[in-house]
């Protein structure tokens, strides 16, 4: 049975030890970091080698959301515009904007499914505020709850009609940190009322198949606890307001917005509520040490059973139904939307 993590890989190769890790403790997923990312044959035998070693062929996730955040790099592989560009589209024609969004995300799903992999951390459901952090930034596609579900709901869409399922991001809500959760831990002081309208945007999304949390405290309703080991805030606020069902992970323990150690970490975050641990190594390069995080997480993560399961397996089978679509017309319409991208990137 699957145990309940998302781990990583150190490199463009998996090592002897990684598997051995993997085979013992069978996360339930993998993600791949910009590190195990060269080249799309590379990547389709990482993935293979990954299957081989755990015996069965489990979720690969990744990070590409498009603009600054992609894994997968130009030139060997396309560039995608920023939430913030859609958002620009969407504000002169709603349904241009909406089937540019689609359209991205439809050919990343067929960029990352012809390497297995099956799960993006994407799209971002923040809204943004003035003077926030830009850790979020022109990653959003709005600073509105409706025209930001308007067009993160496209993008599941475009994934899921890929085979790839999506992951909301940052539940329940990132856009008013005033740090980056990767160096510490931000405290939102904004009290109900205003925290309102960043719920919105991800109760409008509430049937997404999966969720990350945001490491961000929520002092309106639980001072100073990260609201990924808050029980407050993943009962209360995420499960009951906002009305999300689907898989919660965590967003990567490895960030520094947490404090303890990794397994008290791993420990507080599935006590709080969440169903699934993610450990990117994120700050790490060093493989010994990479390995040693990984053992701490998949030592404290809890088979996956009961509910988490039951979420577990509607996320999978979110990415096993791709629709047929016209790529070389596809592209054709992506660069009408997108002409400064034509010749950066390779289809």
């Amino acid at each position: 049975m699957a145990k309940a993590c998302i781990l990583s890989v150190s490199g463009p190769v998996l090592t002897k030890d990684e598997a051995a890790l993997f085979a013992a403790h069978q996360p339930w997923g993998l993600i791949l970091m910009g590190r195990s990312c060269v080249s799309r044959g590379q990547v389709r035998r990482l993935v293979d080698d990954i299957w081989n070693a755990m015996g069965r062929p489990c979720l690969i996730f990744i990070d590409q959301e498009g603009g600054r955040v992609a894994r997968l790099k130009a030139p060997e592989w396309p560039l995608f515009p920023r939430g913030h560009d859609y958002a620009e589209l969407y504000a002169k024609d709603r349904l241009a904007g909406r089937e540019a969004v689609w359209l991205s995300h439809r050919l990343i799903a067929a960029e990352l499914s012809a390497m297995s992999i099956h799960a993006d951390c994407a799209p971002v459901v923040d809204l943004p505020v003035p003077g926030a952090h830009d850790v979020i930034g022109d990653r959003a596609f709005g600073t509105e709850p409706e025209t930001v579900a308007d067009l993160a709901g496209a993008a599941l869409k475009g994934l899921a009609d890929g085979g790839v399922a999506g992951v909301i991001k940052h539940i329940p809500g990132h856009g008013r940190s005033m740090s980056d959760s990767h160096m510490e831990l931000p405290r939102v002081t904004a009290g109900d009322n205003e925290l309102a309208k960043d719920f919105e945007a991800f109760a409008r999304l509430s049937d997404a198949s999966m969720a990350m949390t945001a490491h961000i405290a929520y002092d309106a309703f639980d001072a100073g606890v990260a609201a990924t080991l808050s029980k407050v805030m993943i009962q209360d606020v995420i499960r009951s307001r906002i009305g999300f069902d689907g898989l919660l992970m965590t967003d990567d323990l490895g960030m520094r917005a947490l404090g303890g150690s990794l397994r008290e970490r791993g420990t507080a975050a599935i006590a709080a509520g969440c169903d699934v641990l993610l450990h990117c190594s994120g700050f790490l390069k060093d493989p010994d040490a990479i390995l040693a995080e990984m053992a701490d997480v998949a030592a404290v993560s809890p088979e996956l059973e009961g509910k988490a399961l039951e979420r577990a397996m509607r996320a999978e089978a979110m990415s096993t139904h791709a629709q047929e679509f016209n790529a070389q017309e596809s592209w054709q319409r992506f660069y009408e939307y997108f002409p400064q991208l034509q010749g950066i990137a390779t289809a």
